[in-house]
């Protein structure tokens, strides 16, 4: 943990390779695949909640957002993030409250265009968490998502099985790109309190 915290304290971002262990990282995968295969994962939209609108042309995933208590993998999942959460908190003093995550699921092609993970009205989500669940992932098949850091560089990173990547959300323009295979992770984010009205 003390080295993800101290990459996004650093330069923004940080990428961990086998973070957690291959068994679990198998387990979450196979989780996600029974879910889409039994409808339960769901396209995507661009904004928040209700108002939340299928934008095609944007992003082309299918989600299904993860609770507590539905599958020990998962919950396994979720504690390592409420650590991670705690590290943050303890190091940087970013007063994150909660975590939420989802599968998402891109199809062959499916891709999300270049964005920020904040929305224009909330500035709750804090810390983008991506985890990866797709093994022996090859550089030819794409999809990697494209971090736009701020010398006006890009930095690519596949989304290969066990890798986590952490990055600041408003800080961070990035996209997901098309690839030839079915891609699978768990998308989170770490957030702050909600201030509420003043």
């Amino acid at each position: 943990m003390a080295r993800i915290i101290d990459d996004v304290a650093e330069q923004g971002w940080s990428l961990q390779t086998q973070f957690i262990a291959p068994a679990m990282t198998a387990e979450l995968a196979e989780e996600c695949r029974k879910r889409a295969a039994a409808g339960l994962l769901v396209r995507a939209g661009v904004g928040r909640s209700a108002l939340a609108v299928v934008s095609e042309g944007l992003r082309g995933d299918h989600i299904q957002w993860l609770e507590a208590g539905q599958h020990a993998a998962c919950d396994q999942y979720l504690a390592v993030m409420d650590q991670l959460r705690q590290a943050f908190n303890q190091a940087l003093y970013l007063g994150l409250e909660d975590f939420e995550s989802h599968f998402a699921l891109y199809p062959p092609g499916a891709f999300y265009k270049k964005h920020v993970d904040r929305f224009r009205d909330n500035d709750r989500r804090a810390v983008s968490v991506v985890f990866y669940l797709n093994e022996q992932w090859q550089a030819e098949q794409g999809g990697a998502l494209r971090l736009h850091l701020a010398d006006g560089t890009g930095h690519d990173v596949l989304p290969c099985a066990g890798s986590l990547l952490v990055f600041l959300s408003a800080d961070m323009p990035h996209e997901v790109l098309p690839a030839t295979r079915e891609r699978l992770s768990l998308t989170g984010w770490l957030r702050r309190r909600d201030a509420g009205p003043l």
